[in-house]
């Protein structure tokens, strides 16, 4: 469709003499930056995921992890510094995690940590703000606790099947039974993998794009010198933004004059595990009262953490 209208724009521009308005020509650009910027990582996050589920050992997964669950979800929190993955393909990638029979609560441990405990936003991190603050390490702490806070939560779950979408399980049982050489398996798992990512991630770049020209951001920055409502702004930006937390230190440290470390520090928590685009992505696989739940925790647990390095920092 893109390629289309771009060819139109170049070979019969009097097809369309008037432009489009401001508005919707911000939202259309906002939007293909998010799709364009997530694409890559949801690809490599499908190819990981397809290595997981076809060319492991059926039981490589759970012969790696330990047995004692607290252990278990630790080192899942900590997987994310080997899979420098974008929060768009972790999703992918924890789908084929749980096809090879881990838990829901332990790839939730995975799917909250990984974005946030990863190199390269650690590297990122860094350099946008040093050790100033304390704001990466607040980030690499906070992320961490929280990771296991909703891991810890949802392993309580009295019907793990029950948090998932029926179009998942669905999905597993096929995958499982699926015939065929390692080869034509790959290829038809990256299929339904795409099939049922990639909808999500169109929904949720429009919805990013929509949003940051919706929503009037003056009105954020405007309460940003109250130490407890400048967190509630950044909490909301980072949710409407969908920044990839591979480069949204970035753009947080263009707030850091204006909103406190505390603020900083719960927008790094909440934008890469429940903006939009990511809440969307969650959808494909968990239900929407899973999804809610999830927001709940992570937006009490990240202002907690902001107000805490407020008072205490």
């Amino acid at each position: 469709m893109l390629a289309v209208l771009v060819l139109l724009d170049l070979f019969a521009p009097a097809l369309f003499p008037t432009g489009l308005p401001t508005r919707l020509q911000d939202g259309l650009t906002l939007t293909l930056s998010v799709l364009i910027e997530a694409l890559p990582w949801v690809i490599l996050g499908v190819v990981l995921s397809i290595v997981v589920q076809v060319w492991l050992p059926s039981d490589a997964v759970q012969r790696w992890l330990p047995r004692n669950a607290w252990g278990r979800r630790a080192v899942l929190s900590a997987l994310g510094m080997f899979i420098p993955v974008c929060e768009c393909g972790n999703v992918p990638f924890a789908r084929g995690l749980m096809m090879r029979g881990l838990s829901p609560s332990d790839a939730l441990t995975f799917l909250m940590a990984a974005p946030i405990v990863n190199p390269i936003v650690i590297l990122t991190t860094h350099a946008a703000f040093g050790w100033d603050g304390g704001i990466l390490i607040a980030r690499l702490l906070g992320g961490y606790a929280i990771a296991n806070l909703i891991g810890w939560i949802y392993s309580r779950h009295p019907d793990p099947q029950g948090m998932l979408t029926q179009r998942f399980v669905a999905t597993c049982e096929y995958v499982q039974h699926e015939p065929g050489t390692p080869v034509r398996r790959s290829l038809t798992q990256f299929l339904v993998e795409l099939r049922a990512v990639m909808p999500a991630l169109v929904i949720g770049s429009v919805l990013a794009g929509a949003v940051q020209v919706l929503v009037p951001r003056d009105v954020l920055i405007a309460i940003g010198s109250n130490p407890v409502l400048s967190i509630l702004a950044m909490v909301a930006l980072a949710m409407t933004v969908a920044i990839c937390s591979n480069v949204d230190a970035f753009f947080a440290l263009s707030f850091a004059s204006t909103f406190s470390s505390g603020a900083i520090i719960a927008f790094l928590l909440v934008g890469p595990v429940v903006d939009v685009k990511m809440i969307a992505l969650l959808r494909t696989t968990f239900t929407g009262r899973i999804i809610a739940g999830i927001v709940g925790v992570v937006i009490l647990a990240a202002c907690a953490i902001g107000i805490g390095v407020n008072v205490f920092v």
